[in-house]
């Protein structure tokens, strides 16, 4: 399977990403694993929606992953990469100016915490994946209010950390949000999917850097 999966992603996305870990936007993993991890975002999806996704919105995409694997495989979905810092959000611009997939790619630099409130993006997406943006209560309260109901939410798990501790029922209720499934990749890569159950409450997300101070669980 993952063999086939691989051949999903370009070598131009592949080259974007060498380009971006020589610039240390990727952190320390070999660039191949991030690839397969990233993977795992796809494989996740595909099995809870049996389609790609019209849209996606990347959280923290930092240097691209998993935003740009997933350009590659779902090249008519529009993809929203989102990223508070300014070196890899004009990295990752210029990289994909060119971009002539059908679905589109739209960078974005701002806090999710606003982002999330723009009526550009706020209820407006089918994806929401989360590599490594922060705790189970930070994802969930930063991508929540961005997926239209019924929408998923995607969130890479810590290898001891899959566990429903992590995500409780009445926390995610509060955000509009219901547990949908842990899933296994490759016998390496844990995920979590959570589904958008009811609308986001108006009042989340709360201001910048309080969904941190103060979790909702």
């Amino acid at each position: 399977m993952i063999a086939e999966m691989r051949d999903r992603v370009s070598s131009s996305v592949t080259a974007i990403l060498e380009r971006s870990a020589e610039l240390g936007f990727l952190g320390t993993m070999p660039l191949s694993e991030q690839i397969d991890h990233s993977l795992g975002f796809v494989f996740a999806t595909e099995s809870a929606l049996e389609q790609p996704p019209r849209t996606v919105l990347d959280l923290g995409t930092g240097g691209g992953v998993p935003g740009l694997v997933l350009l590659s495989c779902w090249p008519e979905s529009h993809v929203v990469l989102l990223d508070a810092n300014q070196r890899r959000t004009e990295f990752l611009s210029g990289e994909t100016a060119g971009w002539r997939g059908p679905g589109g790619v739209e960078v974005v630099r701002g806090r999710a915490e606003e982002m999330g409130r723009s009526t550009r993006h706020r209820g407006q997406l089918d994806l929401v994946t989360s590599r490594s943006f922060g705790s189970p209560a930070v994802a969930a309260e930063c991508g929540a209010p961005f997926l239209v109901r019924g929408g998923l939410m995607v969130i890479s798990e810590p290898p001891d950390g899959v566990g429903d501790n992590r995500w409780p029922v009445e926390g995610l209720a509060e955000l509009g949000l219901e547990v949908a499934s842990p899933v296994r990749f490759d016998h390496r890569f844990g995920f979590q999917v959570l589904r958008k159950s009811a609308q986001t409450p108006d009042r989340y997300p709360r201001r910048v850097g309080v969904p941190a101070k103060r979790p909702l669980f």
